[in-house]
């Protein structure tokens, strides 16, 4: 999310995850990508595999099986691909430079469904709506996940943003839609659509907007270079940062709880600054905590519990898990080797991937992934795969 060429961008119940996530968290503010392949696996059908976890390597997309760890499928799909929920329980998205392509990860192959379009940007759950913003047009497609089961392509409610940019949007439980405003070289702000797409009101000041979050009661924040601005109730309100550049672009959100988890930058002309500080966004009171952690993390670290509380994947090797009310650090989760935030947005790094209770955190230097039961801090299984994966995403229903 730093630099031009950055780009595309958890539940069996509600209260497990983000809203969306980090929903929706990307790397950059452009797009881009190697060349893909069209995807392929073996010609044998493959059995379905339960609860699957989707990760990507260099070449492709593996599937495993949620509970063992055990890898069930690869699939061949070059260059640098992109992974998130689609909504059901069988359904990853896929973003590739075509467009986003879903994969039934529980059947462990790629659909004929896609969404073409340069750039696909970010995938956000809501309200039993899975929204894809594509980055290159600006447009912007609603889909219900529940119509993938089908094998045909949802017919859904469509959007096109006035002008291109990497944006996001999301579909609140009122059939309102919220889209980002901006151009490919400046963002500004939001505007709220009513069922109709009419536009019913909007906010310009959020410089370089960025992610979105949701909270409790349908709180929705967006992120800016100076705070953050929250919707909720047919109004905007803009909660400032306590620096003059005070940058949120990644959130989790919860609903189980008013309070967003956000990351927070303050080095404007930094290449890359890895930033100690996390910040929680109270929807209720329109109010910013930071905290600072004692460690960096990155756009793949922040991920939110089953009570709500915040969790931040630290470079420490850590899952620091924060009491979303008062901002203290409860507990700090063993679970990788330290690490640091590679330059280029798009090199592997430790992700962390939260369902339900279960966190799965990848190790990419010791090619190794772990899931880890949050109520007790402890391993529950770990696996080493063929290669080294980059993005970690699995099956999860509801928002």
């Amino acid at each position: 999310m730093n630099t031009s060429i950055r780009s595309r961008a958890l539940t069996g119940t509600a209260l497990a995850l983000a809203v969306s996530t980090v929903l929706t968290a990307c790397g950059g503010e452009g797009s881009s990508s190697g060349t893909r392949a069209a995807g392929t696996a073996s010609a044998t059908p493959a059995a379905a595999v339960k609860d699957p976890l989707v990760a990507t390597f260099d070449g492709g997309l593996y599937i495993l099986d949620g509970e063992s760890l055990k890898l069930t499928r690869t699939i061949e799909l070059s260059g640098f691909n992109r992974v998130n929920p689609a909504g059901d329980k069988d359904h990853v998205v896929v973003s590739t430079d075509t467009g986003f392509r879903v994969l039934d990860a529980t059947g462990q192959a790629l659909t004929d469904i896609e969404y073409k379009g340069a750039k696909p940007g970010h995938v956000v759950r809501h309200a039993g709506k899975t929204v894809l913003f594509t980055d290159g047009t600006g447009a912007v497609n609603v889909l219900d996940p529940a119509d993938l089961s089908g094998g045909k392509k949802p017919e859904g409610r469509t959007y096109t943003s006035a002008e291109a940019h990497h944006g996001v949007a999301i579909e609140l439980a009122n059939g309102e839609l919220l889209s980002t405003l901006g151009t490919e070289e400046r963002r500004t702000g939001a505007l709220v659509l009513d069922e109709k797409n009419e536009e019913i009101t909007r906010n310009e000041k959020c410089p370089g907007v960025h992610g979105e979050a949701a909270a409790r009661n349908e709180a929705i924040a967006v992120g800016c270079e100076d705070g953050v601005l929250i919707y909720q109730d047919g109004k905007f309100t803009k909660v400032d940062a306590p620096d003059d550049y005070g940058r949120i672009g990644n959130q989790a959100g919860s609903d189980a709880s008013p309070i967003l988890l956000g990351d927070y930058k303050t080095d404007k002309e930094a290449e890359l600054e890895r930033p100690t500080r996390i910040s929680l966004i109270d929807t209720e009171k329109k109010k910013l905590r930071l905290v600072d952690l004692g460690t960096s993390y990155s756009f793949r670290s922040l991920a939110r519990g089953p009570e709500g509380e915040a969790l931040v994947l630290g470079t420490d090797g850590a899952i620091h898990v924060i009491d979303q009310n008062s901002g203290e650090v409860e507990r700090k989760i063993p679970a990788v080797g330290k690490w640091q935030e590679p330059l280029d947005w798009q090199q592997a790094r430790p992700t962390l991937f939260v369902r339900d209770d279960t966190a799965y955190v990848s190790d990419p230097s010791g090619r190794a992934l772990h899931a880890i039961d949050l109520e007790t801090g402890k391993k529950i299984t770990s696996v080493t795969l063929p290669q080294s994966t980059n993005e970690l995403s699995g099956v999860v229903t509801g928002s």
